[in-house]
This record gives C-alpha cells, structure tokens and sequence, in this order.
C-alpha cells in the first residue's frame, strides 16, 4: 500500500497518518495495539489514539551478526519465538559462532525491556482479540516477523501488521504470515528506515515508559490483562 511520497516530519506525524490509515479498515474489536520498541511505541501512540484502543509492548530483539551487530540475521520475541533470516544460512556457516549462542545474548536485554516497560504488569490479553503490531519501519522484517508469531502464540484472532514504510522484501515476507498489512510507504529502494524521516532521533527506554504510562491512565480498559 504507498500512500506517502515524501518524509515524515518525526514518528509522532508518521502514527497519525497510520491510525488514519487504519481506522479505513474494518478491524475486528476487540483491537489492541502492540509497538515495537523503542521507535515503534511512539508510532504506535498515535495509532491507538486513533483507533481508540489499549497500547501495549512486543518487545522484540534483533540477533545481529557477530563481527557486524547492526546485521540482522534474526530476532526473538515473547514466548521464545525465534525467527532466522534464511538469506543469512551461508554467510553464518562460515562464523564461529551459532545463532543459537548470539540469540542467548539478547534474551537477558528482551526480559529487561519487558520487566521496565510493563512496570510489573503482565502483558495484555490477546487471546480473540485484533492485534495491531506497528513499528516505525521494517527493512529486513525479522523482528515484525517475530512480532506477529509471537502475537499467533498468545492466541489473537487477528494479527495485522503495520508501519508507515517498509521493504518490497520484508512487504512479502511478513505478507506471507499476518492477516494483514498496513504499510504507508513500499519504496522501490527502502535504502534505511531514517531517511523516510527528517527527525529519527533515538529512542530512550523514558520516553516508551512514559507513553505507555499515560495510555494505561486514559486509555479503555476493555482488554483485560
């Protein structure tokens, strides 16, 4: 779906115009949103503003390679899903260490963004519900992708993934396994998330705990945890 030709001013402006795009669809109620931390949950604010929904983490990891960290060769998420990029198989074989191994690291960094963002409160319920996972960009589509299986694992009706811009290659893959996809933006040449955006200052653990502070204070309360 390209509905976008030009940047977006930050994430804040790119969740507005995704819960637009969103509240045209049909969704099955009960919905609930789920952001990808960090830069996700921002995006994902504004969707459930939209939407009139609860907002919620999926906190999701990426396994970056071992001499190249900001290579995705994979991701985990809740539940311990695992999800393998299948074009990284060859170059892996020449590593000397495992997948299995560089997945480990990342579960402790997982269990401490879950234990800080959730304040101690368990995830909320999924089961029969729509399940709206949005990030603020998908380029290889690991983590999406370990997203909406761990969304499958914790039973949602419905899992619909979303994003103001993402790859063709990661547009098919995750095609391939959600309900549905919302993605603004599906550029010839996705080159990197940042430059579909003027401002893409990072994220800080605060600022996701602060908006979903405030969701948790004003937002519906009709999906239980």
């Amino acid at each position: 779906m390209v509905a976008w030709n030009e940047r977006f001013v930050d994430r804040e402006t790119a969740g507005i115009a995704l819960g637009e795009a969103l509240k045209k669809h049909e969704l099955r109620p009960p919905v609930v949103v789920l952001g990808l931390p960090r830069g996700g949950v921002l995006v994902a604010f504004q969707v459930a503003l939209a939407l009139g929904a609860p907002l919620d983490v999926m906190v999701v990891r990426k396994v970056g390679a071992p001499d190249q960290p900001e290579l995705a060769i994979g991701a985990i998420a809740a539940g311990d899903v695992i999800v393998r990029e299948p074009r990284m198989a060859a170059y892996l074989a020449g590593q000397d260490v495992p997948f299995e191994q560089l997945a480990q690291r990342e579960r402790g960094e997982l269990l401490r963004r879950e234990r800080a963002y959730r304040a101690n409160l368990p995830q909320l319920a999924l089961g029969g519900k729509t399940a709206v996972l949005v990030d603020d960009g998908v380029a290889t589509g690991c983590t999406m992708l370990a997203a909406v299986r761990a969304a499958r694992k914790a039973a949602a009706a419905w899992v619909i993934a979303a994003a103001p811009v993402a790859s063709h290659e990661a547009a098919d893959l995750i095609g391939g396994e959600a309900d549905e996809t919302v993605f603004l933006n599906i550029p010839i040449d996705l080159h990197a998330i940042s430059l579909w955006y003027r401002n893409f200052d990072q994220t800080e653990d605060g600022e996701v705990c602060e908006l979903l502070g405030k969701s948790r204070q004003a937002g519906p309360t009709s999906a239980s945890r």
